[in-house]
Parts: structure tokens; sequence; C-alpha cells
């Protein structure tokens, strides 16, 4: 790290959640490390079921009752999230930690008016009035493009657009000036000229604000837009890291190339040809895997992935967990 570099916000090293069921132990997230500077977009991609939102869920401690975190290093700006006690994580969360959860309709209580859900953790926090906090409330609609905000305050979730819920949602996050937003697919259940608006709305704010956030999300045009760096994931693992640059123009892991192949390029690929595939299903995560979780669906496995798989690491942060010389890979 170099002295001009930003701060980090969030350290992860070696995180791991364990879930026990009648069938014995599932581990959606295994081992996973990756850090997040201040100013930063790191986005989390990967395929349904590959433990991007269980991973989010670990670092802002509100994993299932069944669920086990453990972790060599959980860093939040000096703080040991790891260790630290309820209290002390209710205290960070919505204040210091945030996140804008995927679907705002089961987020938001239909119960309560826009207004009383966007103060209420305002107040607790900060110790504010209510004039104070409505002030502050109408404020961040406005800046999350919702007009005639104080009219809003006052109407129910159900009253508002999809759009809107979103915007309201992230407004809600921001309210305590959250030095890390974790964002949980907040597109993915919109349409795409809002799901546009939303995804540059964050990249603003993002900016404007010097917020470190991760974004989690299954969408790879999304990452082109937004991300700074990205982490791929599979079967709970982080099997690539890199900037988006790297990760788009040189991919060094199989299931990043493959899911590059599976999007269409504007200008590259033609109309009406075949996407790319990938073969096969996703592992069981329950019990322990051997080596590399991808190898039965690689076009290039060898005897060698049934070995256990470290990252390779070449510096800079640009990081990846296989076996294979990226030379000797297909383009």
């Amino acid at each position: 790290m170099s002295a001009a570099d930003p701060p980090i916000v969030l350290d992860v090293q070696g995180l791991h959640v364990d879930i026990r069921n009648a069938a014995g132990v599932v581990h959606p997230v295994r081992d996973v490390s990756f850090q997040v500077r201040r100013g930063e977009t790191l986005c989390i991609v990967g395929e349904s079921g590959c433990g991007k939102s269980m991973t989010s869920l670990a670092i802002m401690d509100l994993l299932p009752r069944a669920a086990v975190r453990r972790a060599r290093t959980l860093d939040f700006m000096g703080e040991d999230l790891a260790r630290a006690g309820t209290r002390r994580i209710n205290a960070l969360r919505g204040e210091r930690m945030a996140m804008v959860f995927q679907e705002p309709m089961t987020a938001l209580n239909p119960a309560y008016t826009i207004g009383e859900q966007l103060t209420e953790h305002y107040r607790h926090h900060r110790g504010a009035g209510a004039a104070e906090a409505r002030e502050r409330a109408v404020e961040l609609l406005q800046k999350v493009g919702i007009a005639s905000a104080g009219e809003r305050l006052g109407q129910y979730p159900h009253q508002l657009s999809g759009g809107l819920r979103q915007r309201v949602m992230i407004a809600m996050a921001l309210m305590c000036a959250p030095d890390l937003l974790i964002a949980d697919e907040p597109s993915t259940a919109l349409d795409v000229t809002i799901q546009a608006q939303i995804l540059r709305l964050l990249a603003d704010l993002q900016k404007d604000l010097g917020i470190a956030m991760v974004l989690i999300t299954h969408d790879l045009g999304v990452v082109a837009r937004i991300a700074d760096r990205v982490a791929v994931m599979y079967a709970g693992q982080v099997v690539e890291e890199g900037t988006a640059a790297e990760i788009f123009e040189r991919p060094r892991h199989p299931y990043t190339r493959g899911l590059l192949e599976c999007i269409p390029v504007p200008g590259r690929t033609a109309p009406g040809s075949r996407l790319g595939s990938i073969p096969g299903v996703v592992p069981s995560l329950a019990g322990e895997l051997r080596g590399c979780a991808f190898r039965e669906r690689c076009p290039h496995a060898h005897a060698e992935c049934a070995q256990a798989i470290e990252l390779r690491d070449s510096g800079a942060g640009r990081r990846w967990r296989c076996v294979i010389e990226p030379e000797a890979v297909p383009a």
C-alpha cells in the first residue's frame, strides 16, 4: 500500500459460514478474503447460490440463527467485528455500516409510513429530535431523486413504485452517513430503465460521499458499469479477484471465462449467434469439498485439480484459484 492509497474500510480474511442441518453441515461461504478501501466499489459476482448474499449477511451479522460465522480477520475501520458483542454490532449497523436489500417491498414495513421508517434509526443512533430527523429524511429523499419529498414521508410503501421504494431504501441506508454500504442486488427486481437509474444513483452517491461500497450481483453488465474491483465467487469461494479491467480483459480462472462467454458483446457478438454456456451443475455445499470446486464443469481440468488449490497472487490484489497457467487456456 502506498501513501496515496485510501484507507482500508473493510478487511475480510478467511471468512467461513457453516450451517448445520439434519443432513450434516453446509458450507455456503468458505475461506473468503477481500478488502475494500474508502471511495472504492467492490463487486462480488457469481451465479445464484455461490455465497454472495451469505457473505454480505455475515459481514453485517444478520445470518440465520442456525448459521455460524468464523474468520481470521473481520475488521471494519479498526473494529473487530468477529469478536464484537451484540450491543456494539447494533451500534455500528445502520450508523457506520448500512445495507440495501434486494427486494424493497419485503425490506420496508408495510404498517409504517416512509417517514417513520426513515427517521426511526436516525433518532436512535444520533439522539436527534423529530424535527431534525424529518429534515434529514427530506434531504436524503431529495438527494436520491425523489420529488415532493416532504409529501412522500406520509405515504406507505405500497403507495410507491418499485423504483421509488428502492430509492427510499438507499436514502434509509445513507441517513447516518455510513462509511460502508453493502448493496445486495439492489436492481434485480426492477425493469431495465429503472435499474439503470438506480445503478447511476448508487455510483454518483458513492463518488460524492466517498463511501466504501460492496455491490452483490450476478449481472456482469452491472459490474462493467460500476465496479472498481471485482471478486468472482463460485461454490462459496473467491476464485478470482482483480480490477474490473483485468477481469474483463484478462480473466485467469476458467469459471470467469465461462461467465464472460455467456454475455453478448456489442460489436463483437453477431446477431443470432449462439452464446456460451457452462455445462453441468454447481456442486453441493454440504460436507467438505476436495480440490477445485469447478473441476467437474471445467474443460481444462486434470488430475492436479483434485488437490487443494490455493489462491495465486501476482501482486496489486490480482489473485486467482487455479493451477492452470492462464497462457495455456485458449482465449
